[in-house]
């Protein structure tokens, strides 16, 4: 045991304090209690694990003739009609990706022949959008 003097804001107090990691010749260090050894659970049936779940089809990606998605985002609009004739570069359709809308331009002239998503579907990067013919 140590006597100190601690002041806290102006009022002085005088305390023992007891250093723990400090074991002095006159005091012997108490002996640690035994602990007791847990019962043995009883042995369950282990079950086998579930089978995971099948992955989800890829969507198609896209080929001759077809516009890519840029990236992963949900459609907002079509902007064109099917089956509408398109110059290289028109607006065809938007995608939404981290609350920020994407234009998605024709990359060839010639006849939007057939989305192939619908405004509100989740698309994937590389994912056919469109069908330029």
């Amino acid at each position: 045991m140590k006597k100190l003097r601690i002041t806290v804001d102006g009022k002085v107090f005088d305390v023992s304090v007891e250093l723990l990691d400090q074991v002095s010749s006159t005091t012997a260090a108490p002996a640690p209690a035994p602990v007791a050894a847990p019962a043995p659970a009883a042995s369950a049936p282990v079950a086998a694990p579930a089978p995971a779940p099948a992955p989800a089809p890829a969507p198609a990606a896209a080929g001759a003739g077809d516009v890519p998605s840029p990236l992963a985002g949900k459609v907002v609009s079509l902007d064109v009609a099917a089956g509408a004739p398109v110059k290289a570069g028109d607006q065809i359709l938007t995608l939404e990706a981290m609350k920020m809308n994407t234009i998605i331009y024709a990359p060839a002239s010639g006849t939007l022949t057939a989305f192939c998503v619908n405004p509100g579907d989740t698309v994937q990067e590389g994912q056919a959008l469109a069908k330029i013919g």
